[in-house]
């Protein structure tokens, strides 16, 4: 690597690194075959425009640079035929995949261009990014896991063609997605299926794309880090649309780059707030960032005009230690008249969800007030303001949920202070009145019951397990569909997420470069959040600043 933003003294390796795997695009990232298929869309869209033009005296606006950005790069291929004729108010049937390359449909005309790219390929063969090759085979000496998530169905033969396809140890591509019925960028489907199959998680991975739908791709599915790659001079678009930073060329990354970014740790908000510095002193990293890394304009902001921005807040706030201190057993866990009166004024003026690993009944009874969008069972049950949605797979798993409880129920009943708490959807093990001669036998019951259901996954809190459905759902999930149900636009609104645990961190990445995350803890620790809050009264005293 030719430049190294920061220098380790200490060689990294799977040992000591804070993060798992990288999932990488293809197009434009690992290969230059994003020039490639901008000449085989340009060569076939523009062919069948002279076609309408002749026949239906229709006008020819040629596609451009710019139209390849906008509508088809990063999508699959029918997808951006649909898109780039629908903005020249061209409305084509569908068709089928098997329709050949000279039927008048989408599917038809995307058959033209992937005959037409695999021609130029032939002749021209593949050229890869010598730096990205160089970056991938740095992280795989430190035993990082891998993978490729690529929109195209060519991904495979373009791999084998460049020679490179045993640097991956998992591809999700347009044939897996077809097979799999995974859903397009910019959802995280391909990448998140990408780290599944080398046993990563989004949280301890990063996603490296050069597409504005595939950076989104990377923050809807919930990654620790999103790199956008400006090959275009587009890093200001990559940026909007979700990416942590935005480099001209993957030279400019390491190792100890992305190890020190899943390290950081959230700084004091009310430090901040009093003296104003730029959210991007909370890296404390050596030296800062390099000057080729462009970070995205939300760290670089000052901590007062986070808040105090022309954009309207909306509040999105875990319960149990956000709103109320943490408590022995959950039912001690009553909001206090001081912040239920804060919440009743706050309501007033900005939109306020609680989102809670309780059933979404027990936290709505438990703060009682109107007005509230209430999301329970870590966002699996949502209702407020005239909408509301129960997850359809959770709910199918609800038999089996209840099974655990009941095999958990039996076999920890003798342990003096457990409780197995019944939360609909989920269900968690607290073990906090719990005698530590006991910890070893709970978390071995409940991992050993755990994996005797491949639907159900397990998650450690504040001495809690959490059992909850194995579904690509989560409190950072929940907030997009809030989002999306109000119709509150990225542009308009400034989200803040406050919250305690572990399965806060999912909010946290999801609100990210979209917004602000506010950790409430008294440890200094690595976390997803911007700032962090040390106590359930600092949070009603930001409450009272901000009203």
């Amino acid at each position: 690597m030719s430049k190294k933003p920061f220098s380790g003294k200490i060689p990294l390796n799977m040992d000591n690194l804070s993060f798992e795997s990288v999932i990488f695009d293809l197009d434009g990232i690992i290969t230059k075959t994003a020039l490639v298929h901008t000449r085989a869309w340009k060569s076939v869209f523009d062919e069948y425009l002279k076609i309408r033009e002749g026949r239906d005296k229709e006008p020819f606006p040629e596609f451009t640079s710019q139209d390849y950005l906008t509508y088809v790069d990063g999508k699959p291929r029918y997808e951006g035929v649909k898109s780039f004729l629908e903005s020249r108010n061209i409305n084509l049937p569908f068709g089928s995949p098997s329709d050949s390359p000279d039927k008048e449909t989408v599917c038809g005309v995307g058959n033209r261009k992937n005959q037409r790219f695999r021609q130029v390929l032939k002749e021209e063969g593949v050229e890869v990014y010598p730096s990205t090759i160089e970056f991938i085979k740095s992280l795989k000496s430190a035993g990082v896991k891998v993978g490729v998530a690529s929109s195209s169905k060519n991904c495979r033969y373009v791999l084998k063609s460049a020679g490179i396809e045993g640097l991956f140890e998992s591809r999700v591509d347009g044939e897996v997605s077809a097979e799999l019925g995974l859903k397009g960028k910019p959802e995280g489907d391909i990448f998140v299926t990408a780290a599944a199959r080398i046993g990563a998680v989004p949280s301890k991975s990063a996603v490296v794309e050069d597409a504005v739908s595939g950076v989104s791709a990377g923050r809807n599915g919930g990654f620790g880090l999103v790199i956008g790659v400006a090959r275009k001079a587009n890093e200001q678009d990559l940026l909007k649309n979700g990416a942590d930073i935005a480099v001209k060329d993957l030279e400019d990354v390491n190792l100890e780059f992305i190890d020190k970014w899943f390290s950081k740790v959230p700084a004091d908000l009310f430090d901040f707030w009093d003296k104003n510095p730029q959210i991007s002193e909370m890296f404390n990293t050596e030296g800062g960032f390099s000057g080729n890394i462009v970070v995205n304009p939300c760290y670089t902001r000052k901590a007062k005009s986070v808040f105090m921005s022309s954009n309207k807040p909306v509040f999105f706030l875990d319960y149990d230690g956000t709103l109320t201190p943490i408590v022995d057993r959950p039912d001690l866990a009553v909001l206090s008249p001081e912040m239920k009166d804060i919440l009743e004024r706050l309501i007033k003026k900005y939109t306020v969800a609680v989102v809670s690993g309780r059933m979404r009944e027990d936290v709505q009874n438990l703060v009682g007030i109107n007005g509230i969008f209430y999301a329970g069972s870590h966002g699996f049950d949502i209702l407020g303001k005239g909408c509301s949605m129960v997850h359809p797979e959770a709910e199918k798993l609800i038999p089996v949920v209840s099974e655990v409880i009941r095999i958990l129920s039996e076999e920890l009943k003798s342990i003096p202070g457990l409780l197995v708490e019944e939360k609909k959807f989920s269900t968690a093990v607290h073990y906090r009145l719990v005698s530590d001669e006991y910890l070893e036998r709970i978390e071995a019951t409940v991992k050993n019951t755990v994996n005797k259901y491949p639907s159900l996954r397990l998650m450690r809190g504040k001495k809690v397990f959490e059992i909850l459905p194995a579904i690509d759902w989560d409190k950072g999930k929940a907030v997009r569909w809030i989002l999306k149900a109000l119709s509150l636009s990225r542009d308009e609104t400034e989200v803040v997420y406050i919250g305690d645990d572990t399965t806060d961190e999912d909010a946290f990445r999801a609100v990210r470069t979209r917004g602000v995350g506010v950790l409430v803890s008294q440890e200094r620790k690595a976390s997803a959040a911007d700032f962090r809050l040390l106590s359930v009264e600092q949070v009603k005293d930001f409450f009272e600043r901000i009203l």
